[in-house]
Formats: structure tokens, C-alpha cells, sequence
């Protein structure tokens, strides 16, 4: 058995509200990315999904919410009536399809930490869900702003992850920096955690970034020479990492490097890819080819496949 934990699921009810609810004002382009949530494709569509899915029957799926972030589009209010549809879905499934799907990550309403804390509370301590999905900025506020403490110190309590999912900064329209922005967003928001107050005063505090720590472990060296925080490279190496880079063996052994198989999670994105490699699995199959040629002891694959994700989300197999 493998566990992907980097799975995208967008619930089409949810999207379908938050298109309902938009505000005028709302960014055209961010608006048709949103719209692209609501048509029928893998992301949304069991039937389409479980296509995918049945060529890797020993696969079982994390669920996560990728773009675009529900609080560029709706008032508090409706961003978490948004939030609540979305994460009683996800659950729903992990509930109804346990031989498909074993945990889900909540969304919250981060337009208002209030509401956000409680919906952390509803999604983690009532429904049971594994643990909080954040993009790279909130609302444009770099994901060390102090306005985040309660949160984190919550996931702290609950000693559930964060995943962090690449997002472009509030001076893009969403959707347009996807091939290497989305990547600089993800090496920047970890180095200004990681050279910040963060971990230095929640030790214990869970996060969980998206294709492999990015640029983080290419750059090893510069930044341990030129972060302005001498803390900074230790603190990198806190984070928890999934293998999404779509194949490339050799990436997976510099970060590999860098993080060592206690901190790298297998991932995929799947379902993306689906559309651009026929009749296969997309993306997934590529990373599990790539992973499977990793030049490291069959124990360290199987953390990596399997069990440090049992262990992160505490999960019951």
C-alpha cells in the first residue's frame, strides 16, 4: 500500500457557490480559473477520478483544495458557508470510499481569523479531518505574520499539518505564474518561516510543502551563506515535503539530500497530468517511476510510499 498526500479534489457544489457568491469586483482571470473548479474533469467528477484511480489500486488518496483561494472572491461570511460545503464533502468521501481515500486537509475562511479558528475547530475536532490547507500568502501577508499565531498554535494543539500550496501574490491574477512562479512563492514563504519566529517558538508546529521543498534544496548553500538569519537553514530542515515533481529522479535525490527520508512524503498532484498522458495515470505514474529508481534503501521508500505519512496524520492502517 502507498499513500499519495498530495492529492487535488475541488468539491463542485462548493465551487459552484463560490461563483454564486462572487463580488463584482472579483478578477475576471481569477474568476475563469475558478469556473474551470465547476466543470466536470478528475478533480471533481468520482466517476472520472475512479478511472484514474483503478490503474493504481494500492494507492490511497489524501484529499487537498488547490487554487484559487476562496477569500479573493467573497466576503467572510460566504467564504466560510464556502469552506463548511467543501470540507463536509472532502470528509464525506474519506467516510464513504475508505478503500480510495484516507484523509483530507480543510480549508478555512482566512478573510477573518475568527471565523477561521472556527472552522479549524469544527473540521479538526468535529468531522476529523487531518489537518489545514494555506497557500503560500494570505491575502498578501507572508505566512510569518503575526496574525497567524492563533492558528498555528491551534494545529499545534491538534497536532494535525499544514499544507501549503503555492499561490501567486495579490499583484498577479491567479493562474497566470503556475510554471515557475508558483515555485519561487513556495522557497520564499518557507524561508520566511523558517528565518522567522515559527518554529523557534512552535517547535512542534506541522507543514507540509508541495513539490519537494521547491528551490530549497538546489539553493542549499547559498542560503546557508546568505540568510540574513543564521537560524534559517536549520529551520528548513523542519519542514515535511511531498515527491510532486512529476518525475526527475535526480530532484528527488537532491532533496533527498537536503530533508532525508524522514521528511519526504510521497505526492503526486493527481489527477493533473490525466489530460496530457493518455490512457495513464498521469503524473502519479511518472512520480512513482521516479521514486522507485531512487538510489536510497528499500526501508527509506517504504517511509517515504507509506509510513511517514501514517505517522504525520496519525492514521489508523
Amino acid at each position: 500500500m502507498k499513500i499519495d498526500i498530495y492529492t487535488h479534489w475541488w468539491p463542485q457544489k462548493a465551487a459552484q457557490r463560490l461563483l454564486e457568491k462572487a463580488k463584482p469586483t472579483t478578477d475576471p482571470i481569477a474568476k475563469k480559473y475558478l469556473e474551470r473548479r465547476e466543470s466536470r474533469t478528475a478533480v471533481n467528477t468520482l466517476d472520472l477520478r475512479f478511472r484514474f484511480m483503478d490503474r493504481h489500486p494500492d494507492v490511497l488518496h489524501v484529499l487537498t483544495i488547490s487554487n484559487p483561494p476562496p477569500e479573493l472572491f467573497t466576503d467572510p461570511a460566504d467564504t466560510a458557508e464556502v469552506c463548511q460545503m467543501a470540507n463536509d464533502e472532502m470528509i464525506d468521501l474519506v467516510i464513504n470510499y475508505p478503500d480510495r481515500f484516507i484523509g483530507a486537509a480543510a480549508i478555512l475562511p482566512m478573510n477573518d481569523m475568527d471565523l477561521a479558528l472556527k472552522e479549524c475547530d469544527r473540521a479538526l475536532g468535529e468531522l476529523g479531518m487531518h489537518g489545514i490547507r494555506l497557500f503560500t500568502n494570505v491575502l498578501g501577508e507572508k505566512l510569518n505574520a503575526e496574525m497567524l499565531r492563533p492558528l498555528y498554535e491551534k494545529m499545534v494543539e491538534y497536532d494535525k499539518p499544514i499544507w501549503i500550496h503555492p499561490t501567486e501574490p495579490q499583484t498577479v491574477s491567479v493562474g497566470q505564474e503556475w510554471l515557475l512562479g508558483w515555485e519561487y512563492e513556495t522557497s520564499k514563504a518557507m524561508v520566511d518561516i523558517a528565518g522567522s519566529w515559527v518554529f523557534e517558538d512552535l517547535p512542534d508546529l506541522k507543514m507540509i510543502t508541495h513539490h519537494l521543498g521547491s528551490m530549497i534544496p538546489f539553493f542549499e548553500q547559498r542560503i546557508r551563506w546568505l540568510a540574513p538569519n543564521p537560524r534559517t537553514h536549520k529551520n528548513l530542515k523542519k519542514f515535511h515535503n511531498d515527491t510532486a515533481l512529476y518525475g526527475g529522479t535526480a530532484a528527488l535525490m537532491c532533496g533527498y539530500a537536503f530533508f532525508g527520508a524522514d521528511n519526504i512524503l510521497f505526492g503526486t498532484d493527481m489527477p493533473l497530468g490525466t489530460a496530457r498522458v493518455p490512457h495513464s495515470a498521469g503524473f502519479m505514474e511518472w512520480t512513482l517511476r521516479a521514486v522507485e529508481a531512487m538510489d536510497i534503501p528499500d526501508e527509506e521508500k517504504e517511509k517515504i510510499f507509506l509510513l511517514n505519512a501514517i505517522n504525520l496524520l496519525r492514521l489508523a492502517v
